[in-house]
C-alpha cells in the first residue's frame, strides 16, 4: 500500500467552496486559505443557534501502545462510511502539533485511505492557529516580566512567577532554564522554562471559549503570578487580555477541510489529552452539530484521558453530550497489553490476547459510568487471525458492548460500513443517559480520589508536600470548585507508563497541582508527567524533505 502522504497527494480534492456548499455554507461564511481550506465565520453558529443538534459520535480508544490503535483513522473512516450511506455527516478533530509531527508520530490527519486533507498543510502550519496561540502566550510572558523590570507596581514576586513560555517543537533542553542573564538592561534573573504550545492555557481557553467576549474574559482570568504578600496576580491586572485576543481573533474561527472522500469537517484547536484537556474547540463542535445530522469527534488518547475530560469538563461548560461512544482497539495493541513485546504483536497468541482484553474491559466500564452506549471498533490489520477477531467479538458481547470490524485504513469509507451501521443501530435502539462522574463542588482531594479509583483503577492516592500545599492554597483562594484536568501518562491507566493492561492495587502519586483559571480547571500533575516532551533518538523530522517543485516527502 502507498504511504499516507502518497495517498493524500494523489487524492482529487474538491474546492473548499464546494465542500462548504454541501452543508449549506455560502461564500460569505468563508475566509479562504488557498483552494482547499477555509475558516468559517462565528456568525454561522449564531444564525443556526435555534436549529436542533445532530447526533454526536464520540471516538476514543484503549490505552495507547506503539503497536497502534488507529483512533483518528477510525473517526475519519466513520465519517466516510456514513457519507457512503447517504448521511449528512461532519467530523471535528484537533489540529496536529509540530512537536509530535517532527518527533514521534510523523503526522496526525488519519492514515491510509482514511485521512483528512490537505494532509501536508494540516500537519504543518495549517492556518496558523498554533502560532497565534504561542504568540499570545509569549506576549503575556514578555509583558509580565517587563512589568517587574519597569517598577513592579503590582509587587510581583519574581520567585512566584507562574507563567512560562511555549513553543511548538519538542525540546527537552528548554524545560528548565534561567532567563535575564547579561547586563543591567537585559532584565532580571529568574528561573523559568518552556512548555509545548498545546499545553498552554491559552490553547485550552481557545478550545473552551464560546465567542470573542468569552475568550477575552477567560484570558483575563489566568493566574500568572503571586505578589510579595502571597496574593494572586491575574492577566487582567496587566491589562493584556485585549491584545492577546487580537492575536487570536482569527484562530478562534474553525477551519473547514475534507476527507479523502469529500465529506466536510472542522480541524480546530489542539490541546494534548495527557497534559491538557484533549478535545477540539467547542465552537467547531457546536457549529458542526447545527450543520450536520451526525458529527464524529474524537478525544486524545484513551477513554481515561480525552473522553473523561470531555465528559467531565467540556460537558460541564457547554452541555454537550455524546449520543454514542466508539472505543477503538486492535489485536496488536491488545496483545501488547497482554505482555507481548512489540516485535511479536502480529503473531497469534490467544492467551496473551485474552489477558490484554482487561484493558478494553476497563475502558468499556469507564464509559458506561457516564451512561453512554458503546460500540467497540476492532481496527483490523492484515495479520489478524479469524480466531483472534472472534475472541474479541465474543468478549465484547460478554462485556455488554457492540463490536464491529473496521478496515478504513485499507478500504476507506467502504471498510467502515459495518462499523457505521452498528453505530446507527445503537443510536436508534440505545438512547444515552449521560451523567458526569463527579460534582465540581466536591473538595479537590475527593475529586482526585474519585478519578483515581473509578477511572484509573488505583487503590489510593499519595500527595507530595508541594501538592498538599497547592491544594490548600487553591482551596483558601476559592478555586476548589473547579473540575480537574489530570496530567497523566497516555501509555498506561496508571501513572507509570511501563504498566500495561489494567493494573490494580497501586497508588496514584500527585506531584503538584496547577491552576488554569481562565480555562476553568485545576491540573494535578501525576507521576513524572512532563509539559514539554523531548525528541526520540531518530526524530520523524529526519525523514521529511521537499523537492524543487514543492513536492514534500517523508511526512508519515
Amino acid at each position: 500500500m502507498l504511504s499516507d502522504i502518497e495517498i493524500a497527494q494523489s487524492a482529487d480534492l474538491k474546492p473548499i467552496k464546494d465542500v462548504a456548499a454541501s452543508i449549506g455554507l455560502a461564500e460569505d461564511d468563508l475566509e479562504y486559505y488557498g483552494k482547499y481550506k477555509a475558516k468559517v465565520s462565528l456568525d454561522v453558529y449564531k444564525r443556526l443557534a435555534d436549529k436542533p443538534n445532530g447526533k454526536l459520535i464520540y471516538t476514543t480508544a484503549i490505552t495507547a501502545t506503539p503497536a497502534g490503535e488507529g483512533k483518528t483513522c477510525t473517526a475519519v473512516g466513520i465519517t466516510q462510511a456514513l457519507g457512503k450511506l447517504g448521511k449528512n455527516v461532519m467530523f471535528c478533530l484537533r489540529e496536529p502539533s509540530l512537536g509530535p509531527t517532527f518527533g514521534v508520530k510523523g503526522g496526525a490527519a488519519g492514515g491510509g485511505y482514511s485521512q483528512v486533507v490537505p494532509m501536508e498543510d494540516i500537519n504543518l502550519h495549517f492556518t496558523g492557529d498554533l502560532h497565534a496561540v504561542g504568540s499570545a502566550h509569549n506576549l503575556l510572558a514578555a509583558v509580565l516580566e517587563n512589568h517587574v523590570f519597569k517598577g513592579n507596581k503590582l509587587g510581583i514576586d519574581p520567585k512566584q512567577v507562574l507563567w512560562r513560555r511555549v513553543m511548538d517543537i519538542n525540546d527537552r533542553q528548554l524545560r528548565s532554564i534561567v532567563v535575564g542573564l547579561g547586563g543591567k538592561g537585559d532584565g532580571f534573573t529568574m528561573q523559568s522554562g518552556f512548555d509545548i504550545t498545546v499545553a498552554s492555557e491559552v490553547m485550552a481557553i481557545l478550545c473552551l471559549a464560546q465567542d470573542i467576549d468569552d475568550l477575552k474574559e477567560r484570558l483575563g482570568k489566568m493566574l500568572v503570578a503571586y505578589n510579595y504578600d502571597g496574593g494572586p496576580v491575574f492577566a487582567r491586572d496587566l491589562n493584556i487580555q485585549g491584545a492577546m485576543t487580537v492575536l487570536l481573533k482569527d484562530a478562534i474561527k474553525p477551519n473547514l477541510v475534507q476527507t479523502l472522500e469529500g465529506q466536510p469537517g472542522f480541524v480546530h484547536g489542539g490541546p494534548f489529552a495527557n497534559i491538557a484537556h484533549g478535545n477540539n474547540s467547542i465552537i467547531a463542535t457546536r457549529t458542526a452539530l447545527k450543520l450536520a445530522d451526525y458529527v464524529v469527534t474524537e478525544g486524545g488518547f484513551a477513554a481515561d484521558l480525552g473522553a473523561e475530560k470531555f465528559f467531565d469538563i467540556v460537558h460541564g461548560y457547554t452541555g454537550l453530550k455524546p449520543d454514542v461512544a466508539v472505543i477503538v482497539a486492535s489485536i496488536r495493541a491488545l496483545n501488547m497489553h497482554g505482555g507481548v513485546p512489540r516485535e511479536k504483536v502480529a503473531e497469534t497468541n490467544l492467551e496473551a490476547l485474552e489477558k490484554g482484553l482487561a484493558n478494553l474491559d476497563k475502558h468499556i466500564a469507564n464509559v458506561k459510568k457516564f451512561g453512554v452506549p458503546i460500540v467497540v471498533a476492532i481496527n483490523r490489520f492484515p495479520t489478524d487471525a479469524p480466531e483472534e477477531l472472534e475472541l474479541v467479538h465474543k468478549h465484547c458481547i460478554q462485556a455488554g458492548a457492540r463490536s464491529a470490524i473496521s478496515e478504513v485504513v485499507a478500504k476507506g469509507g467502504e471498510g467502515g460500513i459495518e462499523l457505521a451501521e452498528a453505530i446507527l443501530d445503537v443510536l436508534e435502539k440505545e438512547p444515552a443517559n449521560f451523567k458526569p462522574l463527579y460534582d465540581w463542588s466536591l473538595p479537590i482531594k475527593e475529586k482526585i480520589e474519585i478519578l483515581a479509583r473509578e477511572i484509573y483503577g488505583a487503590s489510593g492516592v499519595s500527595y507530595t508536600t508541594r501538592a498538599e500545599r497547592d491544594i490548600a492554597s487553591y482551596t483558601d483562594l476559592g478555586f476548589a470548585g473547579l473540575p480537574l484536568c489530570m496530567a497523566k501518562t497516555q501509555h498506561s491507566l496508571t501513572d507509570d507508563p511501563t504498566k500495561k493492561g489494567a493494573p490494580t492495587g497501586w497508588t496514584l502519586t500527585i506531584r503538584e497541582v496547577r491552576a488554569s483559571l481562565g480555562a476553568g480547571f485545576l491540573v494535578p500533575l501525576t507521576g513524572e508527567m512532563m509539559t514539554m516532551p523531548g525528541l526520540p533518538t531518530k526524530p520523524a523530522a529526519e525523514q521529511v524533505d521537499i523537492f524543487s517543485d514543492g513536492h514534500i516527502v517523508g511526512l508519515f
